[in-house]
């Protein structure tokens, strides 16, 4: 069940938006099909694969998926904001974005579209947030998402269960409001929950599968800690500059 604010409790309903599957993608041939699949069961597909050294790109485009190449690696914050003017250009009103490793089931897609509802005023929420169940982690991951997520949320000035979930929704308003972003990597996301919090745009949060895959990660421990650090103080200026 949706974890939505009251004021987002939903309304009457809507006409049906229009959504797009994104996935970024580096150095996944292994995993993209299974994902590629899943997704289209439920979505259209753009897989943006983001300077592949693997058959990422053609593996994706076998399994049905639309395909943006981007060339050379410019990080995933890059490769999102490319699925945006995309999905911005062919009129969609919302992307749900998903990572290309199989760490967020596609399945679950229909729990992140039910809660981008519109709510009893009429709105529907920027931002439908893939909420994680930390206790599910393995430890250092537990341990860096709890405090991460505590001192996020004290930068903020508002309580935010998960903010480095990729599994999320974007509503058109706030893929606009990201096209100028110079984040490369996963602050791009981080960067984004700030923005909505900022601005009073409503968030939602859905309670998803925590899947651990085994497969490469492209995390730097140390290097990860020091950007999401910076991301965080970014986030805090964005919040008191209003």
């Amino acid at each position: 069940m949706s974890e939505l604010r009251p004021d987002l409790a939903p309304g009457p309903p809507g006409p049906m938006p229009c959504v797009l599957a994104l996935v970024p993608a580096h150095d996944e041939a292994p995993r993209i099909a299974a994902v590629v699949r899943g997704a289209a069961a439920h979505l259209p597909v753009l897989v943006v694969d983001d300077g592949s050294s693997d058959a990422t790109a053609r593996v994706a485009r076998e399994a049905g998926a639309e395909v943006l190449e981007q060339r050379p690696n410019a990080g995933k914050g890059a490769a999102l904001r490319a699925g945006f003017g995309h999905a911005l250009a062919a009129g969609y009103d919302a992307v749900v974005t998903l990572d290309g490793d199989g760490q967020h089931d596609p399945a679950e897609l229909p729990a992140l579209l039910a809660a981008f509802a519109p709510g009893t005023a009429g709105e529907r929420p920027d931002l439908v947030v893939g909420r994680r169940d930390f206790a599910r982690m393995p430890a250092t991951r537990r341990l860096a998402n709890t405090i991460g997520g505590r001192a996020f949320s004290w930068a903020v000035g508002a309580e935010v269960p998960d903010n480095q979930s990729g599994y999320r929704l974007i509503g058109r308003r706030l893929m606009e409001a990201s096209l100028d972003s110079r984040e490369r990597g996963f602050e791009f996301e981080v960067e984004m929950l700030a923005t909505c919090i900022a601005r009073g745009w409503p968030i939602a949060w859905v309670p998803i599968r925590t899947i651990y895959t085994g497969g490469p990660s492209h995390i730097r421990p140390a290097a990860h800690v020091r950007h999401f650090f910076r991301a965080v103080a970014a986030a805090r200026r964005t919040v008191h500059a209003t």
